[in-house]
Formats: C-alpha cells, structure tokens, sequence
C-alpha cells in the first residue's frame, strides 16, 4: 500500500478538494480513500432527524445495492449503529460499527435478520457534521469473503485523513438538509421524524403499555437486559418479566419475529427525500 503524502495520493487528494460542489465529488473521494487502505465497496448516506436517508453515492453491484440500499432505506436504517450514534458522537472517526453498536449487537435481530446478508468482515465510516441533527455518513466495506477486518494500522491511516475527509464532504454537502424536502423540509422533516419515531412505539398495535414498548425498542436495537435495566434504572429480573410479557401479547416467540413484526409496521408513505445523484 502506498503512503499517505506520496505522489498518487496528493494528486487524488488534489482531485478531490477541486471537485468540491460538483457531481464528480463523491466519486473522487471514494477513489482517494482507495489510497489509504483496500477496500471493496462503499456508500455515502445522508441523514436528517428520522428521515429516511438518501443515498449520495454507493459503489454496490445490483444484487448487493438491493441489500444495502434498498433494504437499508425500507427500515432496517431505524437500527443501525451508525443511525442511531448520539450527537456527541459525530466527530470525524473513523467509527467501527462494532464500536458503536450495543453490548448484544450481534445477538440483535437487526444484525441476524439483516445485517449478515451483507456478508461483511467490517465496515467503518467518517462522520460529516452539517448542523445538530444533520450529518453525511461515508462508509467503506470489507467483504468477508474477499479481506479480513480493518486492522490496527489501517484504522491509524484512516485516523490521520479523518478531519480532512469531514471537513471536504461538510463542505461539498453543506446544503443537502434542502434535499430531503426542498421549500417545505422544516414541517416534512418533522413529520418523517414523527411518524418514524412513533413506529417503535405503534408496532404493538396498541398491546404493549409504554414501558414494553420502550423496552422492545432497546430489544431490536440490541440491548441486553443487564443493558436496558442500566439504561431505564430497573432491575434485570423487571426487564425479562416485560420480555415474557411483550412476546406474549404480540403472539410471537422470538426476536426474529419481533424484528419482523417491527419492520412490517414502519409506514411507507413518508415524505420523499430527495433523488439521488452522486452530489
């Protein structure tokens, strides 16, 4: 792999700081990192409160983009790591998903149901803050089958291009909160993230009592019940007992139908956010 500073790498680098408002932006930019470390796929998302996220640039093959994408944007994104990271959280990174996940996470159903159809040895993103609420998210991927997990090196290569690439996509997608519904975002907005937010809490079809409901919610984003106990100042005993109780009123038996059940409630008439276009 060559150097951070050699000849290739400044003149991507060079590449990508030019191209900066322009469609060719996101492109550029996927191809400096390239310099950094390998990689095999990778997709800039932009969020905005709950909304959905538009996808600004994604190098998956068809079969893979229906998985990552399309999947992704239909709810699966409600529980992402990445998605539901704390403000406080948003600095440049890099953030391994493993890092931000809960303590459950790969026992989550988000993780059984849908995040092993990746097929995915690890994948790490830079965080690009535009405001309090809206961020653009670059992540790069390993395929399992092809390259082994980022290692300690890498991770200290990506480290040292972070603030650059925030500051660079900051710069290029200042203005994509305008994307995800033009002249009226501010009411659509609110009103994605009100019907979004709600589904957590509506997919028990009015069956579980708030505490269950909150409860289900921490269950699908992969909290244990030691965690969601911390988390809600109850005991461990307590949460198992409104575990039992959820299963029993929704008439399912597992996580994997909890997560279905949840998935299958999210709306799917919301605001439109926006087309996506590499810029």
């Amino acid at each position: 792999m060559r150097g951070i500073g050699d000849k290739a790498w400044n003149d991507s680098l060079a590449a990508t700081i030019g191209a900066i408002g322009t469609a060719d932006f996101a492109r550029l930019l996927i191809e400096a990192l390239k310099h950094v470390v390998p990689f095999n796929y990778s997709v800039i998302f932009a969020y905005c409160g709950s909304a959905r996220p538009i996808d600004l640039h994604d190098s998956f093959p068809a079969a893979k983009r229906r998985i990552f994408v399309d999947d992704y944007q239909a709810g699966p994104y409600l529980l992402d790591p990445l998605f539901i990271a704390r403000p406080e959280a948003w600095g440049p990174g890099p953030h391994r998903v493993a890092d931000l996940a809960p303590d459950r996470f790969p026992q989550s159903q988000y993780f059984q149901s849908y995040y092993v159809q990746t097929g995915l040895s690890e994948e790490i993103a830079f965080f690009a803050r535009i405001n309090h609420k809206t961020r653009v998210v670059i992540s790069l991927m390993r395929d399992a089958a092809r390259l082994p997990a980022f290692a300690t090196r890498e991770r200290k290569r990506l480290a040292s291009v972070a603030g650059l690439v925030a500051a660079a996509s900051a710069q290029n997608w200042k203005d994509i909160e305008d994307r995800f519904s033009g002249s009226r975002r501010d009411r659509e907005v609110e009103e994605a993230e009100r019907i979004l937010a709600s589904a957590f809490h509506q997919f028990g079809e009015g069956k579980l009592t708030h505490r269950e409901a909150e409860i289900a919610e921490l269950v699908l984003k992969g909290n244990s019940s030691e965690a969601i106990g911390k988390k809600l100042g109850i005991a461990t005993g307590t949460v198992r007992i409104h575990r039992k109780n959820i299963y029993l009123k929704l008439g399912i038996s597992s996580q994997g139908e909890l997560f279905s059940r949840f998935v299958a409630s999210i709306p799917r008439a919301l605001p439109p956010t926006g087309a996506r276009d590499g810029n």
